[in-house]
């Protein structure tokens, strides 16, 4: 598993802080100088129409609370043993769906549905339900629907498993994080072995068609020894699909990281090793790569999405359903148009008072201008496809030939193919396909931050 000496000095050149382009332009970059809530209504209406009957919508929905902290967490959470705030909260998510549905002005017709959170098992599966209910009772399911959440192994009960799948839910997203008691203990994330294969197991008897592991490489603690243990223990469970992160340390934005200190995380050599460790082990044990960060088996779909160049990102991550428009309810959500994006406010408590004034809770978004829209479909199929064209003559961007700096010494380092209409990522850039992005983010280089405000690439 050792890394050839190259690697490991590409490793150190390109490990800076790198936006992880869930959208274009990045959120810190966003122009709240063009953006109102008047003008994110229309985006929708024109995004609605234009697309709701081809492709249907996607829907996010944010469930923030948790019973405990685990302080490697970079979400938007909120911690509490009081399951009385279920009901209200779901509540005020069916009274922010129900003006978008008066935006949209005719029946949605639902592709994509995600729980996200937080801990969408802190709620109990009565209430899932009466939430699910409340979005579906108005709407119209496509017929290639997914529908997926994300459960806590320590508290997703049989019941929560049977309720959702008996309401259209197929996939099921485990956080499982390390196996490694010490690093569980140190991040406050608790779920043995047991809990783990209990869930997968109840998943696969109820119907299930795909179960996906959360793992973190770069966690406080962590070893080489530790990373090969827990591999072997996931290859035991066989989940269909993995998403293995990068740990993301912004202790300025989030407190709960100072509960350890940078002493306590891998130096960046060992970070790097983790990560070619796990990497390779997933390969051996039958995982082929798709997009960034995540492994899949041969017979999963999101596998299959990237085979047949049907693979889509946006901010629920890599998807294998494309809408033009994502609707986010719920606290600290973001949405997307595709021509604008708007994310709601942060805490419950503001969130419902403006939902209950009747207003859409979003804060802060941002109107894609022409430049901004060639470098969103640069960028994404970069991430999603591995490769992308421009010609200069039929639409001309500025940006684009400002890039072409940017990207000759990734060239050079053998990270893409590039000539003058277009660049494709070759197999030593796959682990750099930030860093190939962000080359191309005009935004970013137009206007450098003086401080840190993205993680870094290794």
């Amino acid at each position: 598993m050792l890394m050839h000496p190259h690697d490991n000095d590409l490793a150190k050149k390109y490990n800076v802080a790198v936006p992880r382009y869930t959208s274009y332009p990045t959120v810190p970059y966003w122009d709240a100088d063009t953006f109102s809530s008047e003008a994110w209504e229309k985006s929708v209406s024109f995004s609605f129409t234009e697309s709701n009957s081809l492709n249907g919508i996607s829907v996010y929905i944010h469930l923030p609370f948790c019973e405990s902290l685990c302080t490697y967490c970079g979400c938007n959470t909120r911690i509490t043993k009081n399951h009385g705030v279920e009901q209200p909260y779901i509540k005020t998510l069916l009274a922010e769906w129900a003006m978008y549905q008066k935006i949209f002005g005719a029946k949605p017709i639902i592709r994509e549905l995600h729980l996200g959170g937080g801990t969408p098992t802190f709620f109990s599966p009565e209430n899932l339900q009466t939430l699910i209910n409340g979005i579906l009772a108005q709407s119209e399911v496509h017929p290639d629907a997914e529908f997926g959440f994300e459960g806590h192994p320590g508290n997703t009960t049989a019941e929560h498993l049977q309720t959702l799948y008996n309401l259209g839910f197929r996939r099921v997203s485990l956080g499982i994080q390390d196996f490694d008691p010490k690093v569980q203990w140190v991040i406050n994330r608790h779920q043995s072995y047991e809990q783990v294969l209990e869930v997968t197991q109840q998943a696969r008897a109820i119907g299930y068609t795909s179960v996906n592991y959360d793992l973190i490489y770069g966690l406080p603690m962590q070893t080489l020894a530790g990373m090969t243990d827990t591999m072997q223990k996931v290859f035991e469970l066989l989940p269909d699909r993995i998403a293995f992160y990068s740990y993301a340390h912004v202790p300025w934005i989030k407190p709960g990281q100072r509960s350890f200190t940078e002493h306590d995380l891998p130096n960046p050599e060992l970070k790097s090793l983790l990560y070619e460790t796990g990497r390779q082990l997933l390969k051996t044990g039958g995982y082929e790569e798709v997009g960034m960060d995540h492994f899949a088996l041969k017979h999963d779909e999101l596998l299959k999405a990237q085979q047949t160049g049907k693979l889509h990102r946006n901010f629920m991550g890599y998807t294998n359903q494309h809408t033009q428009l994502l609707v986010g309810l719920g606290v600290s959500s973001i949405s997307d148009s595709w021509y604008a994006f708007a994310q709601n406010v942060k805490t419950v408590e503001e969130y419902t008072k403006l939902v209950d004034e009747g207003k859409l809770p979003v804060f802060k978004g941002h109107i894609l201008t022409r430049d901004d829209l060639i470098i969103r479909k640069h960028i994404l199929n970069i991430m999603c496809k591995g490769h992308t064209s421009w010609n200069q003559q039929q639409e001309p961007c500025a940006a684009v030939l400002d890039a072409l700096d940017r990207l000759m010494p990734l060239a050079d380092d053998g990270l893409i193919e590039l000539d003058q209409y277009g660049l494709k990522v070759l197999p030593k850039g796959n682990r750099f396909l930030r860093n190939i992005c962000m080359a191309l983010d005009a935004r970013l280089w137009a206007n450098a931050p003086n401080s840190q405000l993205f993680s870094m690439a290794v």
